[in-house]
């Protein structure tokens, strides 16, 4: 149970500070509860990977010929936009840009658009990937054009 100031009747104490320093305390410390989590679970989750790669090695030991990636169940796909909404927010970004953009320029301003998490960068690579691959179907629609920098990276406009 947390130890909040209340009266007799049950009530909460208002604060005596108008620092709000109990409010910080309590919020820093949940965020190091929950960064220390997160690295329980990435350290739980390379146990589990090393413990698959004995489990593999020692079936191959036993003589298993089968395929194991096969044999795996299939992850359920994950939706990140719904139909047509990532297109209408590449076209939005390149619509208000001041030059060509890069895949992952347009990445990084829908993440920011849609208020998720830009430190993390599987899902920023993943966005990347998909942007990329709608940016090539509106070139072929002739709805983008790219151009290339000096160093030959594609630079994305509207056409």
């Amino acid at each position: 149970m947390t130890n909040i100031a209340r009266y007799p009747n049950g009530t909460v104490k208002p604060s005596n500070t108008d620092t709000y320093e109990h409010a910080t305390n309590g919020l820093l410390t949940k965020r190091a509860d929950l960064f220390n989590e997160g690295n329980r679970i990435r350290d739980r989750l390379a146990e589990i990977r090393n413990d698959i790669a004995a489990l593999d090695r020692t079936l191959a030991t036993l003589g298993f010929k089968g395929d194991l990636n096969a044999m795996m169940p299939r992850r359920a796909r994950e939706v990140m936009f719904a139909k047509g909404e990532l297109a209408d927010a590449v076209m939005q970004e390149l619509r208000h840009a001041e030059g060509p953009l890069r895949s992952r320029q347009i990445a990084a301003e829908i993440v920011a658009l849609r208020g998720d998490d830009a430190r993390d960068q599987k899902y920023v690579t993943d966005l990347t990937r998909r942007v990329s691959k709608v940016l090539r179907i509106m070139r072929i629609n002739g709805e983008v054009k790219c151009v290339q920098d000096q160093r030959g990276n594609y630079m994305w406009v509207q056409a």
